[in-house]
C-alpha cells in the first residue's frame, strides 16, 4: 500500500534535534523516515551536516519506524565495503527496519571532500554500478578479493537509484530495486518513471521526495522556502559540480522568490497540500516523503499529523493510479 513518510533533513538540523523531530512525526502516524547524507549542507542558511550513519543508530532505538537513507558507493567519502558495513550493521541490530539505501552518483560537494578529483557523470555512473554490485555481493556473505562481511544482514536491503532525470532513469531500470526522484512537473515526473519501466524497472518501488513548504500564513510559507532551499533551485547538472557552500550561497543569490514555485510545494493551504499528494500518488508513485523545508517542523509535523495524514490511511489504488476513499 502507498505510504506517507517524513523526510529528516541531516543539512538543516543538528542531530540531536532530528532525532526529537522522528519522534514527534512517529507520534503524529507519519510511517517511515527518509534521511540525506551530508559532509556539507547546501547553504550556510541551513548549516548543519550531522554524520547519518551514527545517527540512524539512535534514530532506529528510539522508534519504531522503518527508515531509508541517500548514500554514495562510488569510492570517494564512502568505499563500498565500507558503507555495506554500515548498512549490515543497521540492519543485523534492527532486522527489517532499515528498509533501502538510495545510492546515486553523487555531488562535488560531498564527494571531492577526499581530494580523489571529480569524474564525469558517465565514470560517475560506472563506479555506482560496481560499488552496488560489490555492496550486495558483500550482504549475501560473498569474498571478494580476500574481504568479506562478517556481520551480515539477516536479509539482502532494496538498493533504489536516486534519480533527477530520464536518462538516469532508464540506465537504472536493470539493475535497481526501485527508484526514488523529487517533485517536478508531472510529464516530467511520468518520463521519469516510464524511462525506468523501459529500461527494466517494471513492477519496482517508485517513491518521491517531495519539497513542500507549509506555514500558517502563505507569506511566511513563501519566506521560509526562499531562505532555506533556494540553493536546490539549481539545475542538476549545474549542482553534482559546485564543490563548496560560499559558491551555492553566491549562484542561488540569482534565483528569484518567485521562482521556488517550480522547485517547492508553496501554501498555507492544508488542503491545497492534500490534493497536491493525491495527484503525486495517481501517477503510480508507492510512497511519498514529505519535506517541510522550513525550520517551522514542529508546526508541519503536528498540522500534517492531524489534518492531512488521515485522508490518507485507507485508500483504494485499483489498478495502480490511485483513487483515495475518506
Amino acid at each position: 500500500m502507498p505510504f506517507l513518510g517524513y523526510h529528516a533533513s541531516q543539512e538543516q538540523f543538528s542531530p540531536s534535534e532530528l532525532l526529537k523531530l522522528v519522534k514527534l512525526a512517529e507520534q503524529n502516524h507519519f510511517q517511515e523516515v527518509m534521511t540525506s547524507d551530508h559532509f556539507q549542507p547546501w547553504s550556510t542558511r541551513q548549516g548543519q551536516a550531522g554524520f547519518t550513519w551514527s545517527w540512524l543508530g539512535s534514530a532506529l532505538e528510539a522508534t519504531k519506524m522503518n527508515f531509508g537513507s541517500i548514500a554514495i558507493p562510488g569510492g570517494w567519502r564512502y568505499s563500498p565495503p565500507i558503507l555495506a558495513q554500515a548498512v549490515a550493521t543497521l540492519c543485523e541490530m534492527y532486522s527489517g527496519r532499515f528498509n533501502w539505501i538510495a545510492t546515486g552518483s553523487g555531488e562535488a560537494l560531498n564527494e571531492q571532500i577526499m581530494g580523489l578529483g571529480w569524474p564525469d557523470k558517465t565514470e560517475r555512473n560506472e563506479r555506482l554500478r560496481k560499488g552496488v554490485n560489490v555492496m550486495r555481493a558483500l550482504w549475501k556473505g560473498e569474498e571478494l578479493e580476500d574481504i568479506k562481511l562478517w556481520t551480515c544482514p539477516p536479509s539482502v536491503p532494496k538498493v533504489l537509484a536516486a534519480v533527477l532525470t530520464p536518462d538516469t532513469a532508464r540506465l537504472c531500470g536493470e539493475w535497481a530495486d526501485g527508484i526514488i526522484t523529487i517533485n517536478q512537473e508531472h510529464d516530467k515526473l511520468k518520463e521519469i518513471i516510464t524511462a525506468f519501466v523501459q529500461g527494466g524497472g517494471e513492477g519496482k518501488e517508485i517513491y518521491l521526495q517531495l519539497h513542500l513548504s507549509y506555514a500558517r500564513s502563505g507569506r511566511d510559507a513563501s519566506d521560509w522556502a526562499y531562505h532555506q532551499w533556494r540553493s536546490n533551485a539549481l539545475e542538476p547538472a549545474q549542482s553534482e559540480e559546485i564543490s563548496s557552500v560560499k559558491l551555492y550561497d553566491e549562484m542561488s543569490e540569482k534565483v528569484r522568490p518567485e521562482e521556488m514555485h517550480k522547485y517547492v510545494r508553496i501554501s498555507a493551504d492544508v488542503e491545497q497540500h492534500t490534493n497536491w499528494i493525491k495527484e503525486y500518488l495517481g501517477l503510480g508513485i508507492q510512497g511519498i516523503f514529505l519535506h517541510n523545508v522550513g525550520r517551522n517542523q514542529e508546526e508541519f509535523i503536528k498540522t500534517f499529523g492531524e489534518k492531512v495524514l488521515p485522508e490518507f490511511q485507507q485508500e483504494d489504488h485499483g489498478a495502480g493510479l490511485g483513487k483515495l476513499v475518506r
